[in-house]
């Protein structure tokens, strides 16, 4: 699937490919709450060599000292670049080096109808703060930190993963 999303003030905007489109992840960590703006984030995987951008001169990233893994580059910052808009502020996608053909784009900047799963993994719960509610119900998995598997596993599991 096709993914095309923008900021806000639309000086950026993107595509990409995604073969996991289902936005069923929501992070709590203070990182995702902070830099998204509300109480978790919502990520989905891409396929980074298919990303196209216009409007980078647009764009600043953000690396944080501060994980709750405690894995940190040489420069004493962690892995993940959060890339955002600098006019608008708008929180576009997360890249991580380790993982070179992968990029997160957070689901809020795409514009692209995206599917609907009623199954909502809440991830990072550790980090919640007690403000924000956390429906229960059999279609709503807790998980304390990162579940086991993935994005892509979550789709694979399901029948959602698409294919070549």
């Amino acid at each position: 699937m096709k993914l095309e999303g923008s900021c806000h003030c639309g000086a950026v905007t993107f595509a990409v490919n995604s073969r996991t489109p289902y936005p069923f992840n929501r992070c709590y960590c203070s990182k995702c709450r902070k830099t998204g703006g509300g109480g978790y984030s919502i990520n989905i995987m891409g396929e980074y060599p298919t990303l196209e951008v216009t409007g980078a001169d647009a764009i600043t990233v953000y690396r944080s000292a501060n994980n709750h893994r405690g894995a940190y580059e040489a420069d004493g910052l962690g892995f993940s670049r959060r890339h955002f808009c600098k006019i608008c502020g708008t929180t576009l996608w997360i890249y991580n080096p380790n993982y070179p053909e992968f990029v997160y784009p957070c689901a809020t900047a795409i514009d692209t109808p995206l599917p609907r799963t009623d199954e909502i993994s809440h991830n990072m719960l550790g980090y919640k703060p007690d403000w924000i509610p956390v429906p229960d119900g059999p279609e709503h998995a807790h998980n304390t930190y990162y579940p086991e598997g993935g994005i892509e596993q979550w789709h694979r599991d399901r029948g959602l993963y698409e294919e070549d």
